[in-house]
């Protein structure tokens, strides 16, 4: 275990997917099946690469449960799709804030769905962080209020992000499973093929023709998640999930940079303060999954097998 590696490999990562939505923050209006598309296609090109460098090329496509992966896809793509609705008309940082809501969704979906037991101490990080959120969101609550329509359009976008974060985290409660049976670079090249796949099926529902700065940052997107799939990926080879995870949320520092920098974005004080609350919850909830799992452990060495 190599800690530091690991931690540098997350930053790096989490640099990598700013940088990301960065780009197809830039690109307007492109419709989100659209953006799909070229985030998935364009992913799988160092993927492949990686694999080959890796000589796991060869089994990488091979699995016993692709309805499970295509399924993951399906709702993979819902979430990026709404994620990268929600770019096209709120600031950079509140997307990026908004989707610190997936973990506080991974563990009340674990408890209702899955029937995992969620203790008063994590649903109290739940419902924290979820007022974290509200507060986030509460200047774009004026669907029924208001009457412009840029501010109907903001109102539509938090809901999109939002519900982008529910459908991450039904994404990765499927990936719990998957990971059961299947390698890392099973599932991140079946999704990327997959969500590529969807995202190609919505051409009839409207694309539009991309300006040579659209297709030029769309690509670079592409590529870019592929990389920071892999980093990130790598990362956890080098450190435990405890030690790693809570670095998912120096996005929100880089996000507020790049917003300021590449579109005069300011972060609102609710933005802020929520944002606090928000993560404040989520890392809560990492240290005591992390716990949880300590003791889960001293459990299995103490008890005779039966």
């Amino acid at each position: 275990m190599r800690p530091a590696l690991g931690i540098l490999l997350k930053v790096t990562s989490i640099t990598i997917f700013v940088g990301m939505s960065t780009l197809i923050k830039s690109t307007g209006a492109v419709p989100a099946g659209q953006i799909v598309f070229y985030r998935s296609a364009f992913a799988v090109l160092p993927i492949l690469v990686f694999l080959a460098f890796r000589r796991e090329l060869a089994t990488a496509f091979r699995t016993s449960r692709p309805v499970s992966h295509i399924i993951r896809g399906m709702v993979g793509v819902c979430a990026m799709g709404l994620g990268f609705f929600a770019l096209t008309v709120l600031p950079l940082p509140e997307v990026i804030m908004l989707g610190y809501a997936q973990p506080l969704m991974v563990v009340a979906l674990s408890a209702l769905i899955v029937g995992e037991t969620v203790r008063l101490f994590r649903w109290s990080a739940v419902v924290i962080g979820l007022v974290g959120v509200l507060i986030i969101i509460w200047p774009r609550l004026t669907l029924l209020t208001g009457d412009a329509p840029l501010a109907q359009l903001e109102t539509v976008g938090v809901i999109a992000a939002l519900s982008g974060a529910v459908f991450a985290a039904f994404a990765a409660i499927l990936v719990r499973r998957l990971v059961a049976t299947e390698p890392s670079a099973t599932i991140v090249l079946w999704f990327s093929l997959t969500a590529a796949i969807f995202g190609l099926m919505t051409l009839p529902f409207g694309w539009i023709a991309l300006s040579q700065w659209q297709a030029f940052a769309l690509i670079g997107a592409g590529i870019a998640g592929g990389v920071g799939q892999i980093l990130m990926t790598e990362s956890y080879r080098h450190a435990d999930i405890s030690t790693i995870a809570p670095f998912e949320y120096t996005s929100m520092i880089l996000g507020i940079i790049s917003g300021y920098l590449f579109f005069g974005d300011l972060p609102t004080v609710n933005m802020l303060v929520g944002g606090v609350i928000v993560v404040g919850a989520g890392i809560f909830i990492i240290w005591r999954e992390h716990r949880l799992g300590l003791e889960r452990g001293k459990a299995r060495k103490i008890t005779p097998p039966q």
